[in-house]
């Protein structure tokens, strides 16, 4: 019997060490495994519609299929789904959009971890909000920047505030990213905050990444994107995609909106990394963009009325306060007076009331005290969350501040 000598100890790149991740699918993989041990779980920490993909939208992709949408696309899109998008993108920001100036990506996080390698050299800055989605730092620290938190405060019902920006900012910023509606404290941009923003940045070299993920779920007001402010379109780059306003998680479909010679380098590293998004999917996405759009209507109705419902629970609870949301489907209430630590009352609702939240610090630093709960799951489902939230809270330990 032969013996094989043991393996070499793994080297990885430092660069891996910069590299973070995204809690709700670490505290999904633990909430299974308590599932898989017959425990009842509520899952209020994944930020996925629980409504199904529409039927004329699954319908088209069906088609696709059948069609014969089976093979390689050009790694830009499909130059019919570049005209799609384009078409839409300029009629809800009212600026001029042509098919050269989108890329069609699997998903909307390419567009961040692209357009960053794309403009960040080692030791430039990029300023994200903290608060924030995970993965603006990470992808900054990997790329090798130095990462400056925009700190969100819950006193400006967390927006962010411009002239926090104005001292942030430095000869080496090149990147700033704004996210409206926010993930995870659900906060508005109003319109005087982008035009600050935009006086603050228009002519310097740089670049706006302007996450509109979420730009269809506001539930009162007009959206503004800072694309559509005088002279911003060409320092700006629109994140959005079909995931959250079509409920099309699964299928991979997000896309870019830049200048086109900007576009042109996201292109290549398309080309370099996923060769191209599925063709099936984009054909999907036509029939979303140009379909019918009564479904996201019904979806954003039934997202206000959990809202409502969440939100008046939440404040009945012992030692939470939480502000309503304004857009996307996240609470952001804060555990202040249960317990500072955000971390701990997670896995404590976990363990003891099989309620699935996120801390706050999930999102960065500035997150402690909060805790996020997706309002994506039924009324009934959310209703019993609360009242179970309510008898663990209740037997909690104090360790407010």
């Amino acid at each position: 019997m032969s013996v094989h000598p043991a393996a070499p100890a793994l080297h990885l790149a430092d660069r891996m060490g910069r590299l973070g991740t995204e809690t709700a699918f670490e505290v999904l993989a633990r909430a299974r495994a308590l599932e898989a041990q017959g425990r009842s779980i509520i899952h209020l920490e994944i930020g996925e519609p629980d409504f199904d993909t529409p039927e004329h939208i699954k319908e088209a992709g069906i088609r696709a299929l059948r069609d014969g949408f089976t093979h390689y696309t050009p790694a830009a899109g499909l130059p019919e789904a570049r005209a799609a998008i384009a078409e839409y993108v300029a009629r809800t920001r009212a600026i001029d959009v042509t098919p050269e100036h989108v890329v069609i990506t699997p998903g909307g996080k390419p567009v961040i971890f692209f357009v960053t390698l794309a403009l960040i050299d080692p030791g430039d800055e990029v300023i994200y909000p903290d608060p924030g989605f995970p993965i603006y730092e990470s992808v900054a620290r990997f790329a090798g920047a130095r990462a400056v938190p925009w700190v969100l405060r819950e006193d400006r019902a967390f927006r962010a505030d411009p002239e926090d920006l104005r001292r942030l900012l430095s000869p080496r910023t090149r990147l700033v990213v704004l996210n409206s509606p926010h993930n995870p404290t659900a906060g508005v941009l109003a319109r005087g905050d982008l035009e600050a923003i935009a006086e603050m940045v228009r002519g310097r070299p740089i670049t706006v990444l302007s996450d509109e993920i979420y730009g269809r779920i506001l539930y009162e007001g007009t959206f503004e994107s800072p694309a559509s402010l005088p002279g911003m379109q060409p320092q700006t780059v629109i994140l959005d995609g079909f995931s959250k306003t079509y409920a099309m998680t699964g299928w991979r479909l997000g896309y870019g909106v830049m200048r086109p010679d900007l576009a042109a380098r996201v292109t290549q590293l398309m080309v370099n990394s996923n060769s191209c998004t599925a063709a099936f999917t984009q054909i999907a996405g036509i029939a979303a963009l140009r379909g019918p759009q009564d479904c996201v209507d019904r979806m954003v109705r039934e997202f206000r009325r959990r809202r409502d419902v969440i939100v008046q629970g939440l404040n009945a609870l012992p030692g939470v306060a939480c502000r309503e949301p304004l857009g996307a489907f996240y609470a952001f209430p804060s555990t202040k007076g249960v317990d500072a630590d955000a971390a701990r009352l997670q896995d404590y609702l976990l363990r003891e009331a099989g309620v699935a939240v996120l801390a706050g610090t999930a999102f960065g630093a500035h997150g402690q005290g909060f805790l996020r709960l997706s309002y994506a799951n039924s009324v009934e489902a959310i209703t019993e969350a609360l009242e179970r939230m309510r008898g663990a809270l209740e037997r909690y330990p104090r360790r407010a501040t």
